[in-house]
């Protein structure tokens, strides 16, 4: 409904800009425009082109492509590789670091092939390199993979094939280091290694005593599910001390935590790895690497704070810590410095992807007008509604609004036992929405509003239906309550006047956006502008790139969207580099097993018997098996006409 929330006079693009947080969360490369579309800055804030999202959309519209599209911005990738590498290089080179930085990419994080492609491209020349957990993300790893000074970390459990592949990477000139995650694998990749007479390159990944703050706290500490702990560690070194193949320790990795916002957090696991670093060079292993795995995290809610959505810290911060902490330990004993690791995936992909999608339809609160005149009924339930709502003032809120409710319930108990119609309580409900309106608005001008009123207030809100899936699309936001930013693409010159939540188009009712960022606290609601006749109404959710697109379900068989790239040019247009389609009908229903050849065979017979049984004509057979067979080739989505 209608809320005077902002001023119409003073709502500007500054106040867009602040309302929907878009130059905290947006990390430079998401501004508004004079004209109130978002546009993304690939190069980032001030340095080079920028280019509206809701021309993009509208152009992907007019290719033929249906919203909801992913949309992917190339550039974006390049930039945030440049980024991280050349930050740790200032920071390396301003503290007299004797070591270099090499980035690797965790392919579990995002493992669309045009993603890894682009960051290979993208990280050819900062020798940034890939890390695979399983045999398929390693072939995908050593297939994509542009260069040989680049590291190829071999993570996750493994078993002969998949130690048998990295020893060909090895062979083939590839700079691969395989990763003891469990105490039972290094007998394994010792004896693979002897029948290929190779010498691989060997890490530990080990158990740091050191937990993060936020949602991942348990990849780090005891209770991690994968890694070494000390008493592992010196088994695994006894032993590969008895094969004579402690030469091939290179490499020491730990990891606590995808999104780690504290950054006290990174600098205790950097000094405590880097103890455990200088005991294994004690021990007599040659070592030169230290992975310090993920945990670079992103301001999703652009706080700046060390909420689980946000990190206290900015990119330098976080790259001088990693190599202070390390100089700190190891210049006591003039330890050489390691060259520096770190798979950083969810700050690399996160703000490369955005969903677009369309609104179709609005629930709204605004009750019905109020009859000029009231029906004259057997009780005073609907007269004592309606003095309530004439008394509303800002001196009586707390009093208006326990009659209001204690008639709303009033009102339904007589209707349960027959003593109200249903036009009745109709009418007692619209008055009591009315008076909860009122009091609403009226409250808005006190200094203290009274908590059964704030309660109201988080009531009062529109149901936005965009065409969408959370399940497929958005799936952080319903397992782990991630806070993602959401916003209207485009109308941000006008004052949006309408509080709201986001519904997806699934027929389940956790299927919904109700947390939103905001600075002080979880926002659970979000103004929007109301709809206008024949026009579209476009939103977007930002910062998807990272384990979005390849968590999703099939809930309610809605699949994969249309995936749409970019590349923004220097002169301010922009070229579609990759369309792909999303899945039909008929692929999901594959996806599921069914057979469909089988399928449109039953669905023959049903109308052969259909015709038999005086339902329908043969020709009306025709045009409704085409109807199935065209609904088969469709869009999962909503699709215009």
């Amino acid at each position: 409904m209608t809320q005077d929330f902002f001023n119409k006079n003073e709502w500007s693009i500054k106040s867009a800009t602040e309302y929907y947080g878009i130059a905290k969360w947006g990390a430079g490369y998401f501004s508004i425009s004079s004209s109130g579309d978002v546009v993304v800055n690939p190069s980032g804030a001030d340095h080079g082109p920028s280019v509206s999202l809701k021309e993009v959309a509208m152009e992907v519209e007019a290719r033929g492509l249906s919203m909801p599209v992913l949309l992917r911005i190339e550039n974006i990738l390049g930039s945030q590789i440049k980024l991280l590498h050349e930050t740790f290089r200032k920071v390396i080179r301003e503290n007299n670091y004797r070591g270099v930085y090499k980035g690797v990419f965790p392919i579990k994080v995002n493992q669309q092939e045009q993603v890894i492609e682009a960051i290979c491209q993208f990280g050819k020349e900062y020798n940034h390199g890939l890390e695979a957990g399983s045999k398929s993300e390693l072939i995908a790893a050593i297939s994509m993979l542009q260069n040989r000074s680049a590291c190829l970390i071999c993570n996750g459990y493994k078993d002969e094939e998949f130690i048998d592949l990295g020893l060909h990477a090895i062979r083939m000139g590839f700079k691969v280091f395989f990763v003891v995650e469990v105490p039972g694998e290094v007998d394994l990749i010792i004896e693979r290694a002897k029948l290929h007479k190779l010498k691989p390159a060997l890490g530990l990944r080990i158990k740091l005593s050191t937990q993060a703050e936020g949602q991942w706290s348990e990849s780090g500490g005891d209770a991690s599910v994968f890694g070494l702990s000390m008493s592992h560690t010196i088994d695994v070194i006894e032993r590969l001390k008895a094969v004579d193949m402690l030469d091939c320790l290179q490499l020491l990795h730990y990891h606590i935590g995808s999104q780690i916002p504290n950054i006290s957090d990174i600098r205790a696991g950097a000094m405590e790895a880097s103890r455990i670093y200088e005991e294994l060079v004690f021990e007599g292993a040659p070592m030169g690497y230290l992975d310090l795995g993920g945990g670079l995290a992103v301001d999703y809610d652009g706080s700046n704070t060390n909420s689980h959505s946000s990190r206290n810290y900015t990119m330098e911060e976080y790259c001088c810590d990693i190599v202070e902490s390390i100089i700190t330990v190891l210049d006591k004993n003039d330890i050489p410095h390691p060259t520096i690791i770190t798979e950083s995936g969810r700050a690399i992909v996160a703000y490369y992807s955005v969903l677009l999608f369309n609104v179709l339809d609005i629930s709204s609160f605004e009750p019905p007008p109020i009859p000029d005149k009231l029906p004259v009924f057997d009780n005073d339930l609907i007269e004592n509604l309606m003095l309530i709502y004439n008394m509303v003032s800002e001196k009586n809120i707390q009093e208006c609004c326990n009659d209001a409710l204690f008639y709303r319930t009033q009102a339904r108990q007589l209707f349960k036992h027959g003593q109200i119609s249903i036009r009745e309580r109709a009418l007692a409900e619209n008055l009591v929405q009315h008076t909860l309106v009122k009091i609403s608005r009226v409250s808005r001008q006190l200094d203290h509003i009274p908590r059964d009123a704030q309660k109201i207030n988080n009531l009062i809100y529109d149901i936005y239906y965009g065409n969408f899936s959370l399940f497929q699309s958005l799936p952080d936001v319903w397992a782990i309550d991630q806070i993602l930013p959401v916003m209207p693409i485009h109308r941000l010159n006008d004052v949006p006047t309408r509080q709201a939540i986001i519904s997806d188009i699934t027929c389940d009712c956790d299927g919904k956006i109700d947390k939103f960022p905001d600075i002080s606290n979880e926002n659970k609601r979000l103004m929007l502008h109301p709809l206008r006749d024949n026009e579209e109404y476009y939103l977007g959710v930002f910062l998807v790139g990272a384990y979005q697109e390849t968590l999703g379900d099939l809930h309610n068989l809605f699949g994969d969207t249309n995936v749409v790239s970019i590349h923004v040019n220097d002169d301010g247009s922009y070229k579609f580099i990759r369309e792909l389609e999303g899945d039909s009908v008929a692929d999901v229903l594959t996806y599921v097993e069914y057979d469909l050849s089988a399928m449109k065979n039953r669905l023959k017979d049903l109308a052969e018997n259909a015709i038999q049984g005086g339902f329908i004509t043969a020709r009306e057979r025709k045009s409704i098996l085409a109807s199935f067979e065209e609904g088969l080739r469709g869009y999962t989505y909503f699709e215009k006409e």
